[in-house]
């Protein structure tokens, strides 16, 4: 028990900045107790005490804001960063070191008895208020983006964002934010919502500067290869000279 505690503990300082110190993190983080409770809860769940498993959790609920069925399977070194209002179902199941942030639901879509709620394989990131829906699986390390309702499988290392929920060019995405960072500052937080023309605008600006870079380095590769030492000329040459090019070749 107190080896699961230091694990919870360690993981919280791993993946929330705001972590100071032990005690902070023992008597304010709700998802500490929260899940701290859970284990008790789901350890009566499979001694046949129901309603003494479902009142310990009705109770964590009341002191955290965050509803977890004792039902619910959950591993180690799961975070749940601030926490109200998330809510797991009875057969949900949390692999190790997953995160969940505030609001999330990992409900189901039927009133059939069995499995009707999501599996998270180990390593999933689930964004402020996503809602994960059904006996779906959300595979190793992938990332659900916040507010994003997913009703389908999720493949591992994936990124799915919207409604419903689409599975994004990580590649892509990839390259974008880099070259968002190398100018200064980072599109992390800009919206992906297509209807949005200034997050349309500086994505297209982000996309056509990769481009350029891109044909740019193409080429250089194409001049070095006829013969013309780039690395030296570009040393020394004056980088706003807009014939800088032209003279290399010539």
């Amino acid at each position: 028990m107190f080896a699961l505690l230091r694990e919870d503990i360690a993981c919280v300082f791993e993946r929330d900045p705001a972590a100071r110190t032990t005690w902070e993190v023992l008597t304010c983080y709700p998802g500490l107790h929260a899940l701290t409770l859970h284990r008790g809860a789901h350890w009566l769940w499979g001694q046949r005490l129901r309603w003494m498993a479902r009142f310990l959790s009705h109770l964590t609920r009341w002191l955290t804001g965050i509803e977890i069925h004792p039902g619910a399977t959950i591993g180690r070194r799961v975070f749940i960063d601030h926490g109200m209002g998330v809510v797991i179902g009875e057969t949900a199941v949390i692999n190790d070191d997953c995160t969940l942030y505030h609001g999330v639901t990992l409900g189901g879509t039927s009133w059939t008895k069995g499995k009707r709620h999501p599996t998270l394989e180990s390593g999933v990131v689930i964004g402020a208020g996503a809602k994960v829906l059904g006996p779906i699986i959300v595979g190793k390390g992938a990332k659900i983006g916040s507010n994003a309702v997913v009703v389908r499988d999720v493949p591992p290392g994936a990124v799915a964002v919207g409604i419903p929920a689409r599975i994004v060019d990580t590649g892509h995405d990839k390259a974008r934010e880099e070259k968002a960072e190398k100018m200064g500052f980072s599109a992390y937080a800009m919206s992906r919502n297509e209807d949005d023309p200034l997050s349309l605008a500086i994505h297209g600006l982000l996309d056509h500067a990769v481009e350029t870079d891109r044909r740019i380095e193409c080429l250089l590769k194409s001049i070095e290869k006829a013969g013309v030492s780039v690395a030296d000329d570009m040393a020394t040459a004056d980088k706003f000279d807009p014939n800088y090019l032209s003279k290399i070749v010539d």
